[in-house]
């Protein structure tokens, strides 16, 4: 039997299944993101979700004409999401990793993003020789991470006498570095240096050893990527081209200059 467009819409509806992420014709893009993470991803105090992904996500609806819709939850709760389309791409400061890539597709890392240590202002520390010393100096001590991320990941392989602390978002995390309850935190150097401008400045310092992706991009990613549910692999190679355009026509530099002072585009991934 021959059903048209419009009973089938009707029909999911009634099922309650028209809120569903399906498939990337629709005419909104639901995009989840964790909305606590300054400057990739933030939300203002009317709601409004900003910061570079947001602006990299609204791009691409653009490119796509597509709406941008932005779904706004922990970040270590956006793969299981996505796995369960309750939207259609995560962007959210997402490195490309092995370990993710069993489980969810990426598109072409559009940024790339190195990772450092904050530690309270004068500690010796900062003036590591590298990040093998840097990494033994802080054995015993505290250090905080963001749940579900790369760093927390390379901290367990790679400096296993260190003290993690997981936190749900990175606020959360540098306010027990300002109140005195960590000794240090590791995350991307973009956020880090975002704290170290606002709440933290003249407090802490970034140390000089800074760890690139390079260390290990098993563990630490091959760049910044929208996370895409592994069915859908019409969106993949739509979002994979508009990315291309976007660093291209110098849109993503435009943003990252805007929001980091530097210019993150990946344009290797294009070539």
């Amino acid at each position: 039997m021959v059903i048209s467009i419009a009973r089938q819409a009707a029909l999911c509806a009634a099922l309650g299944l028209a809120g569903l992420a399906t498939t990337a014709s629709a005419a909104t893009l639901k995009i989840g993101t964790e909305g606590g993470y300054p400057p990739w991803s933030m939300v203002d105090a009317n709601g409004k979700v900003t910061g570079f992904d947001a602006d990299v996500g609204n791009a691409l609806c653009k490119k796509l004409d597509m709406k941008c819709r932005f779904v706004v939850q922990a970040f270590d709760s956006l793969i299981p999401a996505l796995q369960a389309e309750r939207f259609d791409l995560v962007i959210s400061g997402m490195s490309v990793t092995a370990e993710r890539a069993k489980v969810i597709s990426f598109s072409l890392p559009y940024a790339t993003e190195d990772s450092a240590f904050v530690l309270p202002q004068g500690d010796a520390l900062l003036k590591a020789a590298d990040s093998k010393a840097l990494m033994a100096g802080l054995a015993g001590k505290t250090v905080g991470v963001q749940s579900g991320t790369t760093q927390g990941a390379f901290l367990q392989k790679y400096a296993p006498d260190m003290k993690l602390k997981t936190y749900e978002t990175q606020d959360q995390m540098q306010m027990d570095l300002s109140a005195g309850r960590l000794d240090a935190t590791f995350s991307e150097v973009t956020p880090q240096s975002q704290f170290l401008d606002t709440t933290g400045k003249g407090k802490f310092a970034l140390a000089d050893a800074v760890i690139k992706s390079s260390a290990d991009p098993d563990i630490l990613g091959l760049g910044i990527g929208a996370g895409i549910n592994q069915k859908n692999t019409e969106l993949k190679a739509k979002v994979d081209k508009a990315l291309c355009e976007l660093i291209a026509d110098g849109t993503i530099k435009s943003s990252s200059t805007k929001w980091f002072g530097v210019d993150l585009s990946n344009y290797a991934a294009c070539k």
